[in-house]
């Protein structure tokens, strides 16, 4: 399962095909055809890894802050790519692991019948 949500794997045949975009799903595999939109991974990843990161972000700059004092720059220079590559990098393997649980699991919305 990790390495089905580090690199995007799609959970019924392992093709590289799970994303269409940076975070955005895909709408089908392209080795097996198995439609990704019928998984609904939703918008929890999003809200818990804003929180994770930017308290983590905000306790290493407060850290350096007071271990160096360096100009504000450096901190903008510092915290502002490494913010955005860990959310960016966090949501694709987060989405990719509640979609490949979702599907090992069978789970599906109440009362649709696939």
């Amino acid at each position: 399962m990790a390495e089905a949500a580090l690199f995007g794997l799609c959970p019924r045949c392992g093709a590289k095909s799970l994303f269409g975009g940076v975070v955005r799903f895909a709408a089908r595999c392209d080795g097996c055809g198995l439609d990704y939109s019928r998984f609904n991974v939703g918008d929890g990843p999003a809200a818990f890894l804003t929180l994770l990161i930017g308290g983590l972000v905000t306790v290493l700059a407060i850290w350096l802050q007071l271990a160096v004092s360096p100009p504000f720059w450096v901190h903008i220079l510092l915290w502002l790519p490494l913010t955005a590559a860990a959310v960016l990098i966090g949501l694709r393997a987060s989405k990719a692991a509640l979609l490949y649980a979702e599907f090992s699991r069978k789970a599906g919305e109440a009362g649709r019948e696939d």
